[in-house]
């Protein structure tokens, strides 16, 4: 069962999960309003020291492919899939944000969550909603970061400025052709090898049974399940 977060909780991965081999999923929306949801890739001081570890819509990888945006599915509005074993030890948090591309705060979103799911199971999820926030147009959801070991953070926290503010304040540097533009929450985004995203967010993808509640309407009949990357194939019951 998964293990439910409030902001400013944390723990260990492995007191979550022993896998590192991970789905994490967002899930955030508002009337009228498009998102630009991304990880970011810091170093030691907290810094995105390496901007080809600044995954977004115009990026959707890492170099050694370690952090993958996937795209909308599972009832999420965006995916990464995280290897944790696979990240380089320049990178010392990974830093999970959401920034509303155009007009409009955050005050207006309605119940939102980042999770993550470790071989078909949804370890823990981290739930929110606008009241939480006002007239910030960002808010940094989530975060992997090492201490030691690899731990989770809900962090929760607004953000006054748009994806270039975020950007600027984590030390990278915008360029001229990094302004969003796109029509859709990162539903063009690439997806992993072997993992097409689904057209529609209630549709299936693959094998992950843990339901997603969409902000704006009634739950799904048939809820979609999100990948269960490295989970052993589960035998057929025999006839």
């Amino acid at each position: 069962m998964a293990r439910e977060f409030q902001r400013g909780h944390k723990a260990k991965i492995s007191d979550l999960t022993a896998g590192t081999d991970l789905y994490v999923g967002v899930q955030i929306a508002g009337p009228g309003l498009t998102f630009d949801i991304s990880c970011f890739g810091l170093d030691a001081n907290e810094q995105l020291s390496d901007d080809r570890y600044f995954v977004f819509f115009n990026q959707p990888k890492s170099p050694e492919e370690s952090i993958q945006q996937l795209g909308a599915q599972a009832g999420d509005t965006e995916s990464f899939r995280v290897t944790l074993d696979r990240v380089p030890a320049s990178i010392h948090k990974l830093s999970f944000t959401a920034t509303i591309d155009g007009a409009g705060q955050m005050s207006q979103i309605g119940p939102g969550h980042i999770r993550i799911v470790a071989g078909g199971e949804e370890v823990v999820r981290y739930a929110f909603t606008g009241a939480e926030f006002t007239t910030e147009r960002a808010v940094m959801l989530g975060d992997f970061y090492l201490k030691d070991v690899w731990r989770f953070a809900a962090v929760g926290q607004g953000f006054d400025g748009g994806l270039d503010a975020l950007l600027k304040n984590f030390g990278g540097e915008v360029a001229e052709e990094q302004q969003p533009q796109q029509q859709a929450p990162a539903a063009q985004a690439g997806a992993a090898p072997g993992f097409a995203p689904p057209p529609q967010a209630a549709a299936p993808a693959p094998s992950f049974g843990a339901p997603a509640q969409a902000p704006q309407a009634p739950a799904p009949q048939a809820p979609a399940p999100a990948p269960s990357f490295g989970a052993p194939p589960v035998p057929a019951p025999a006839p």
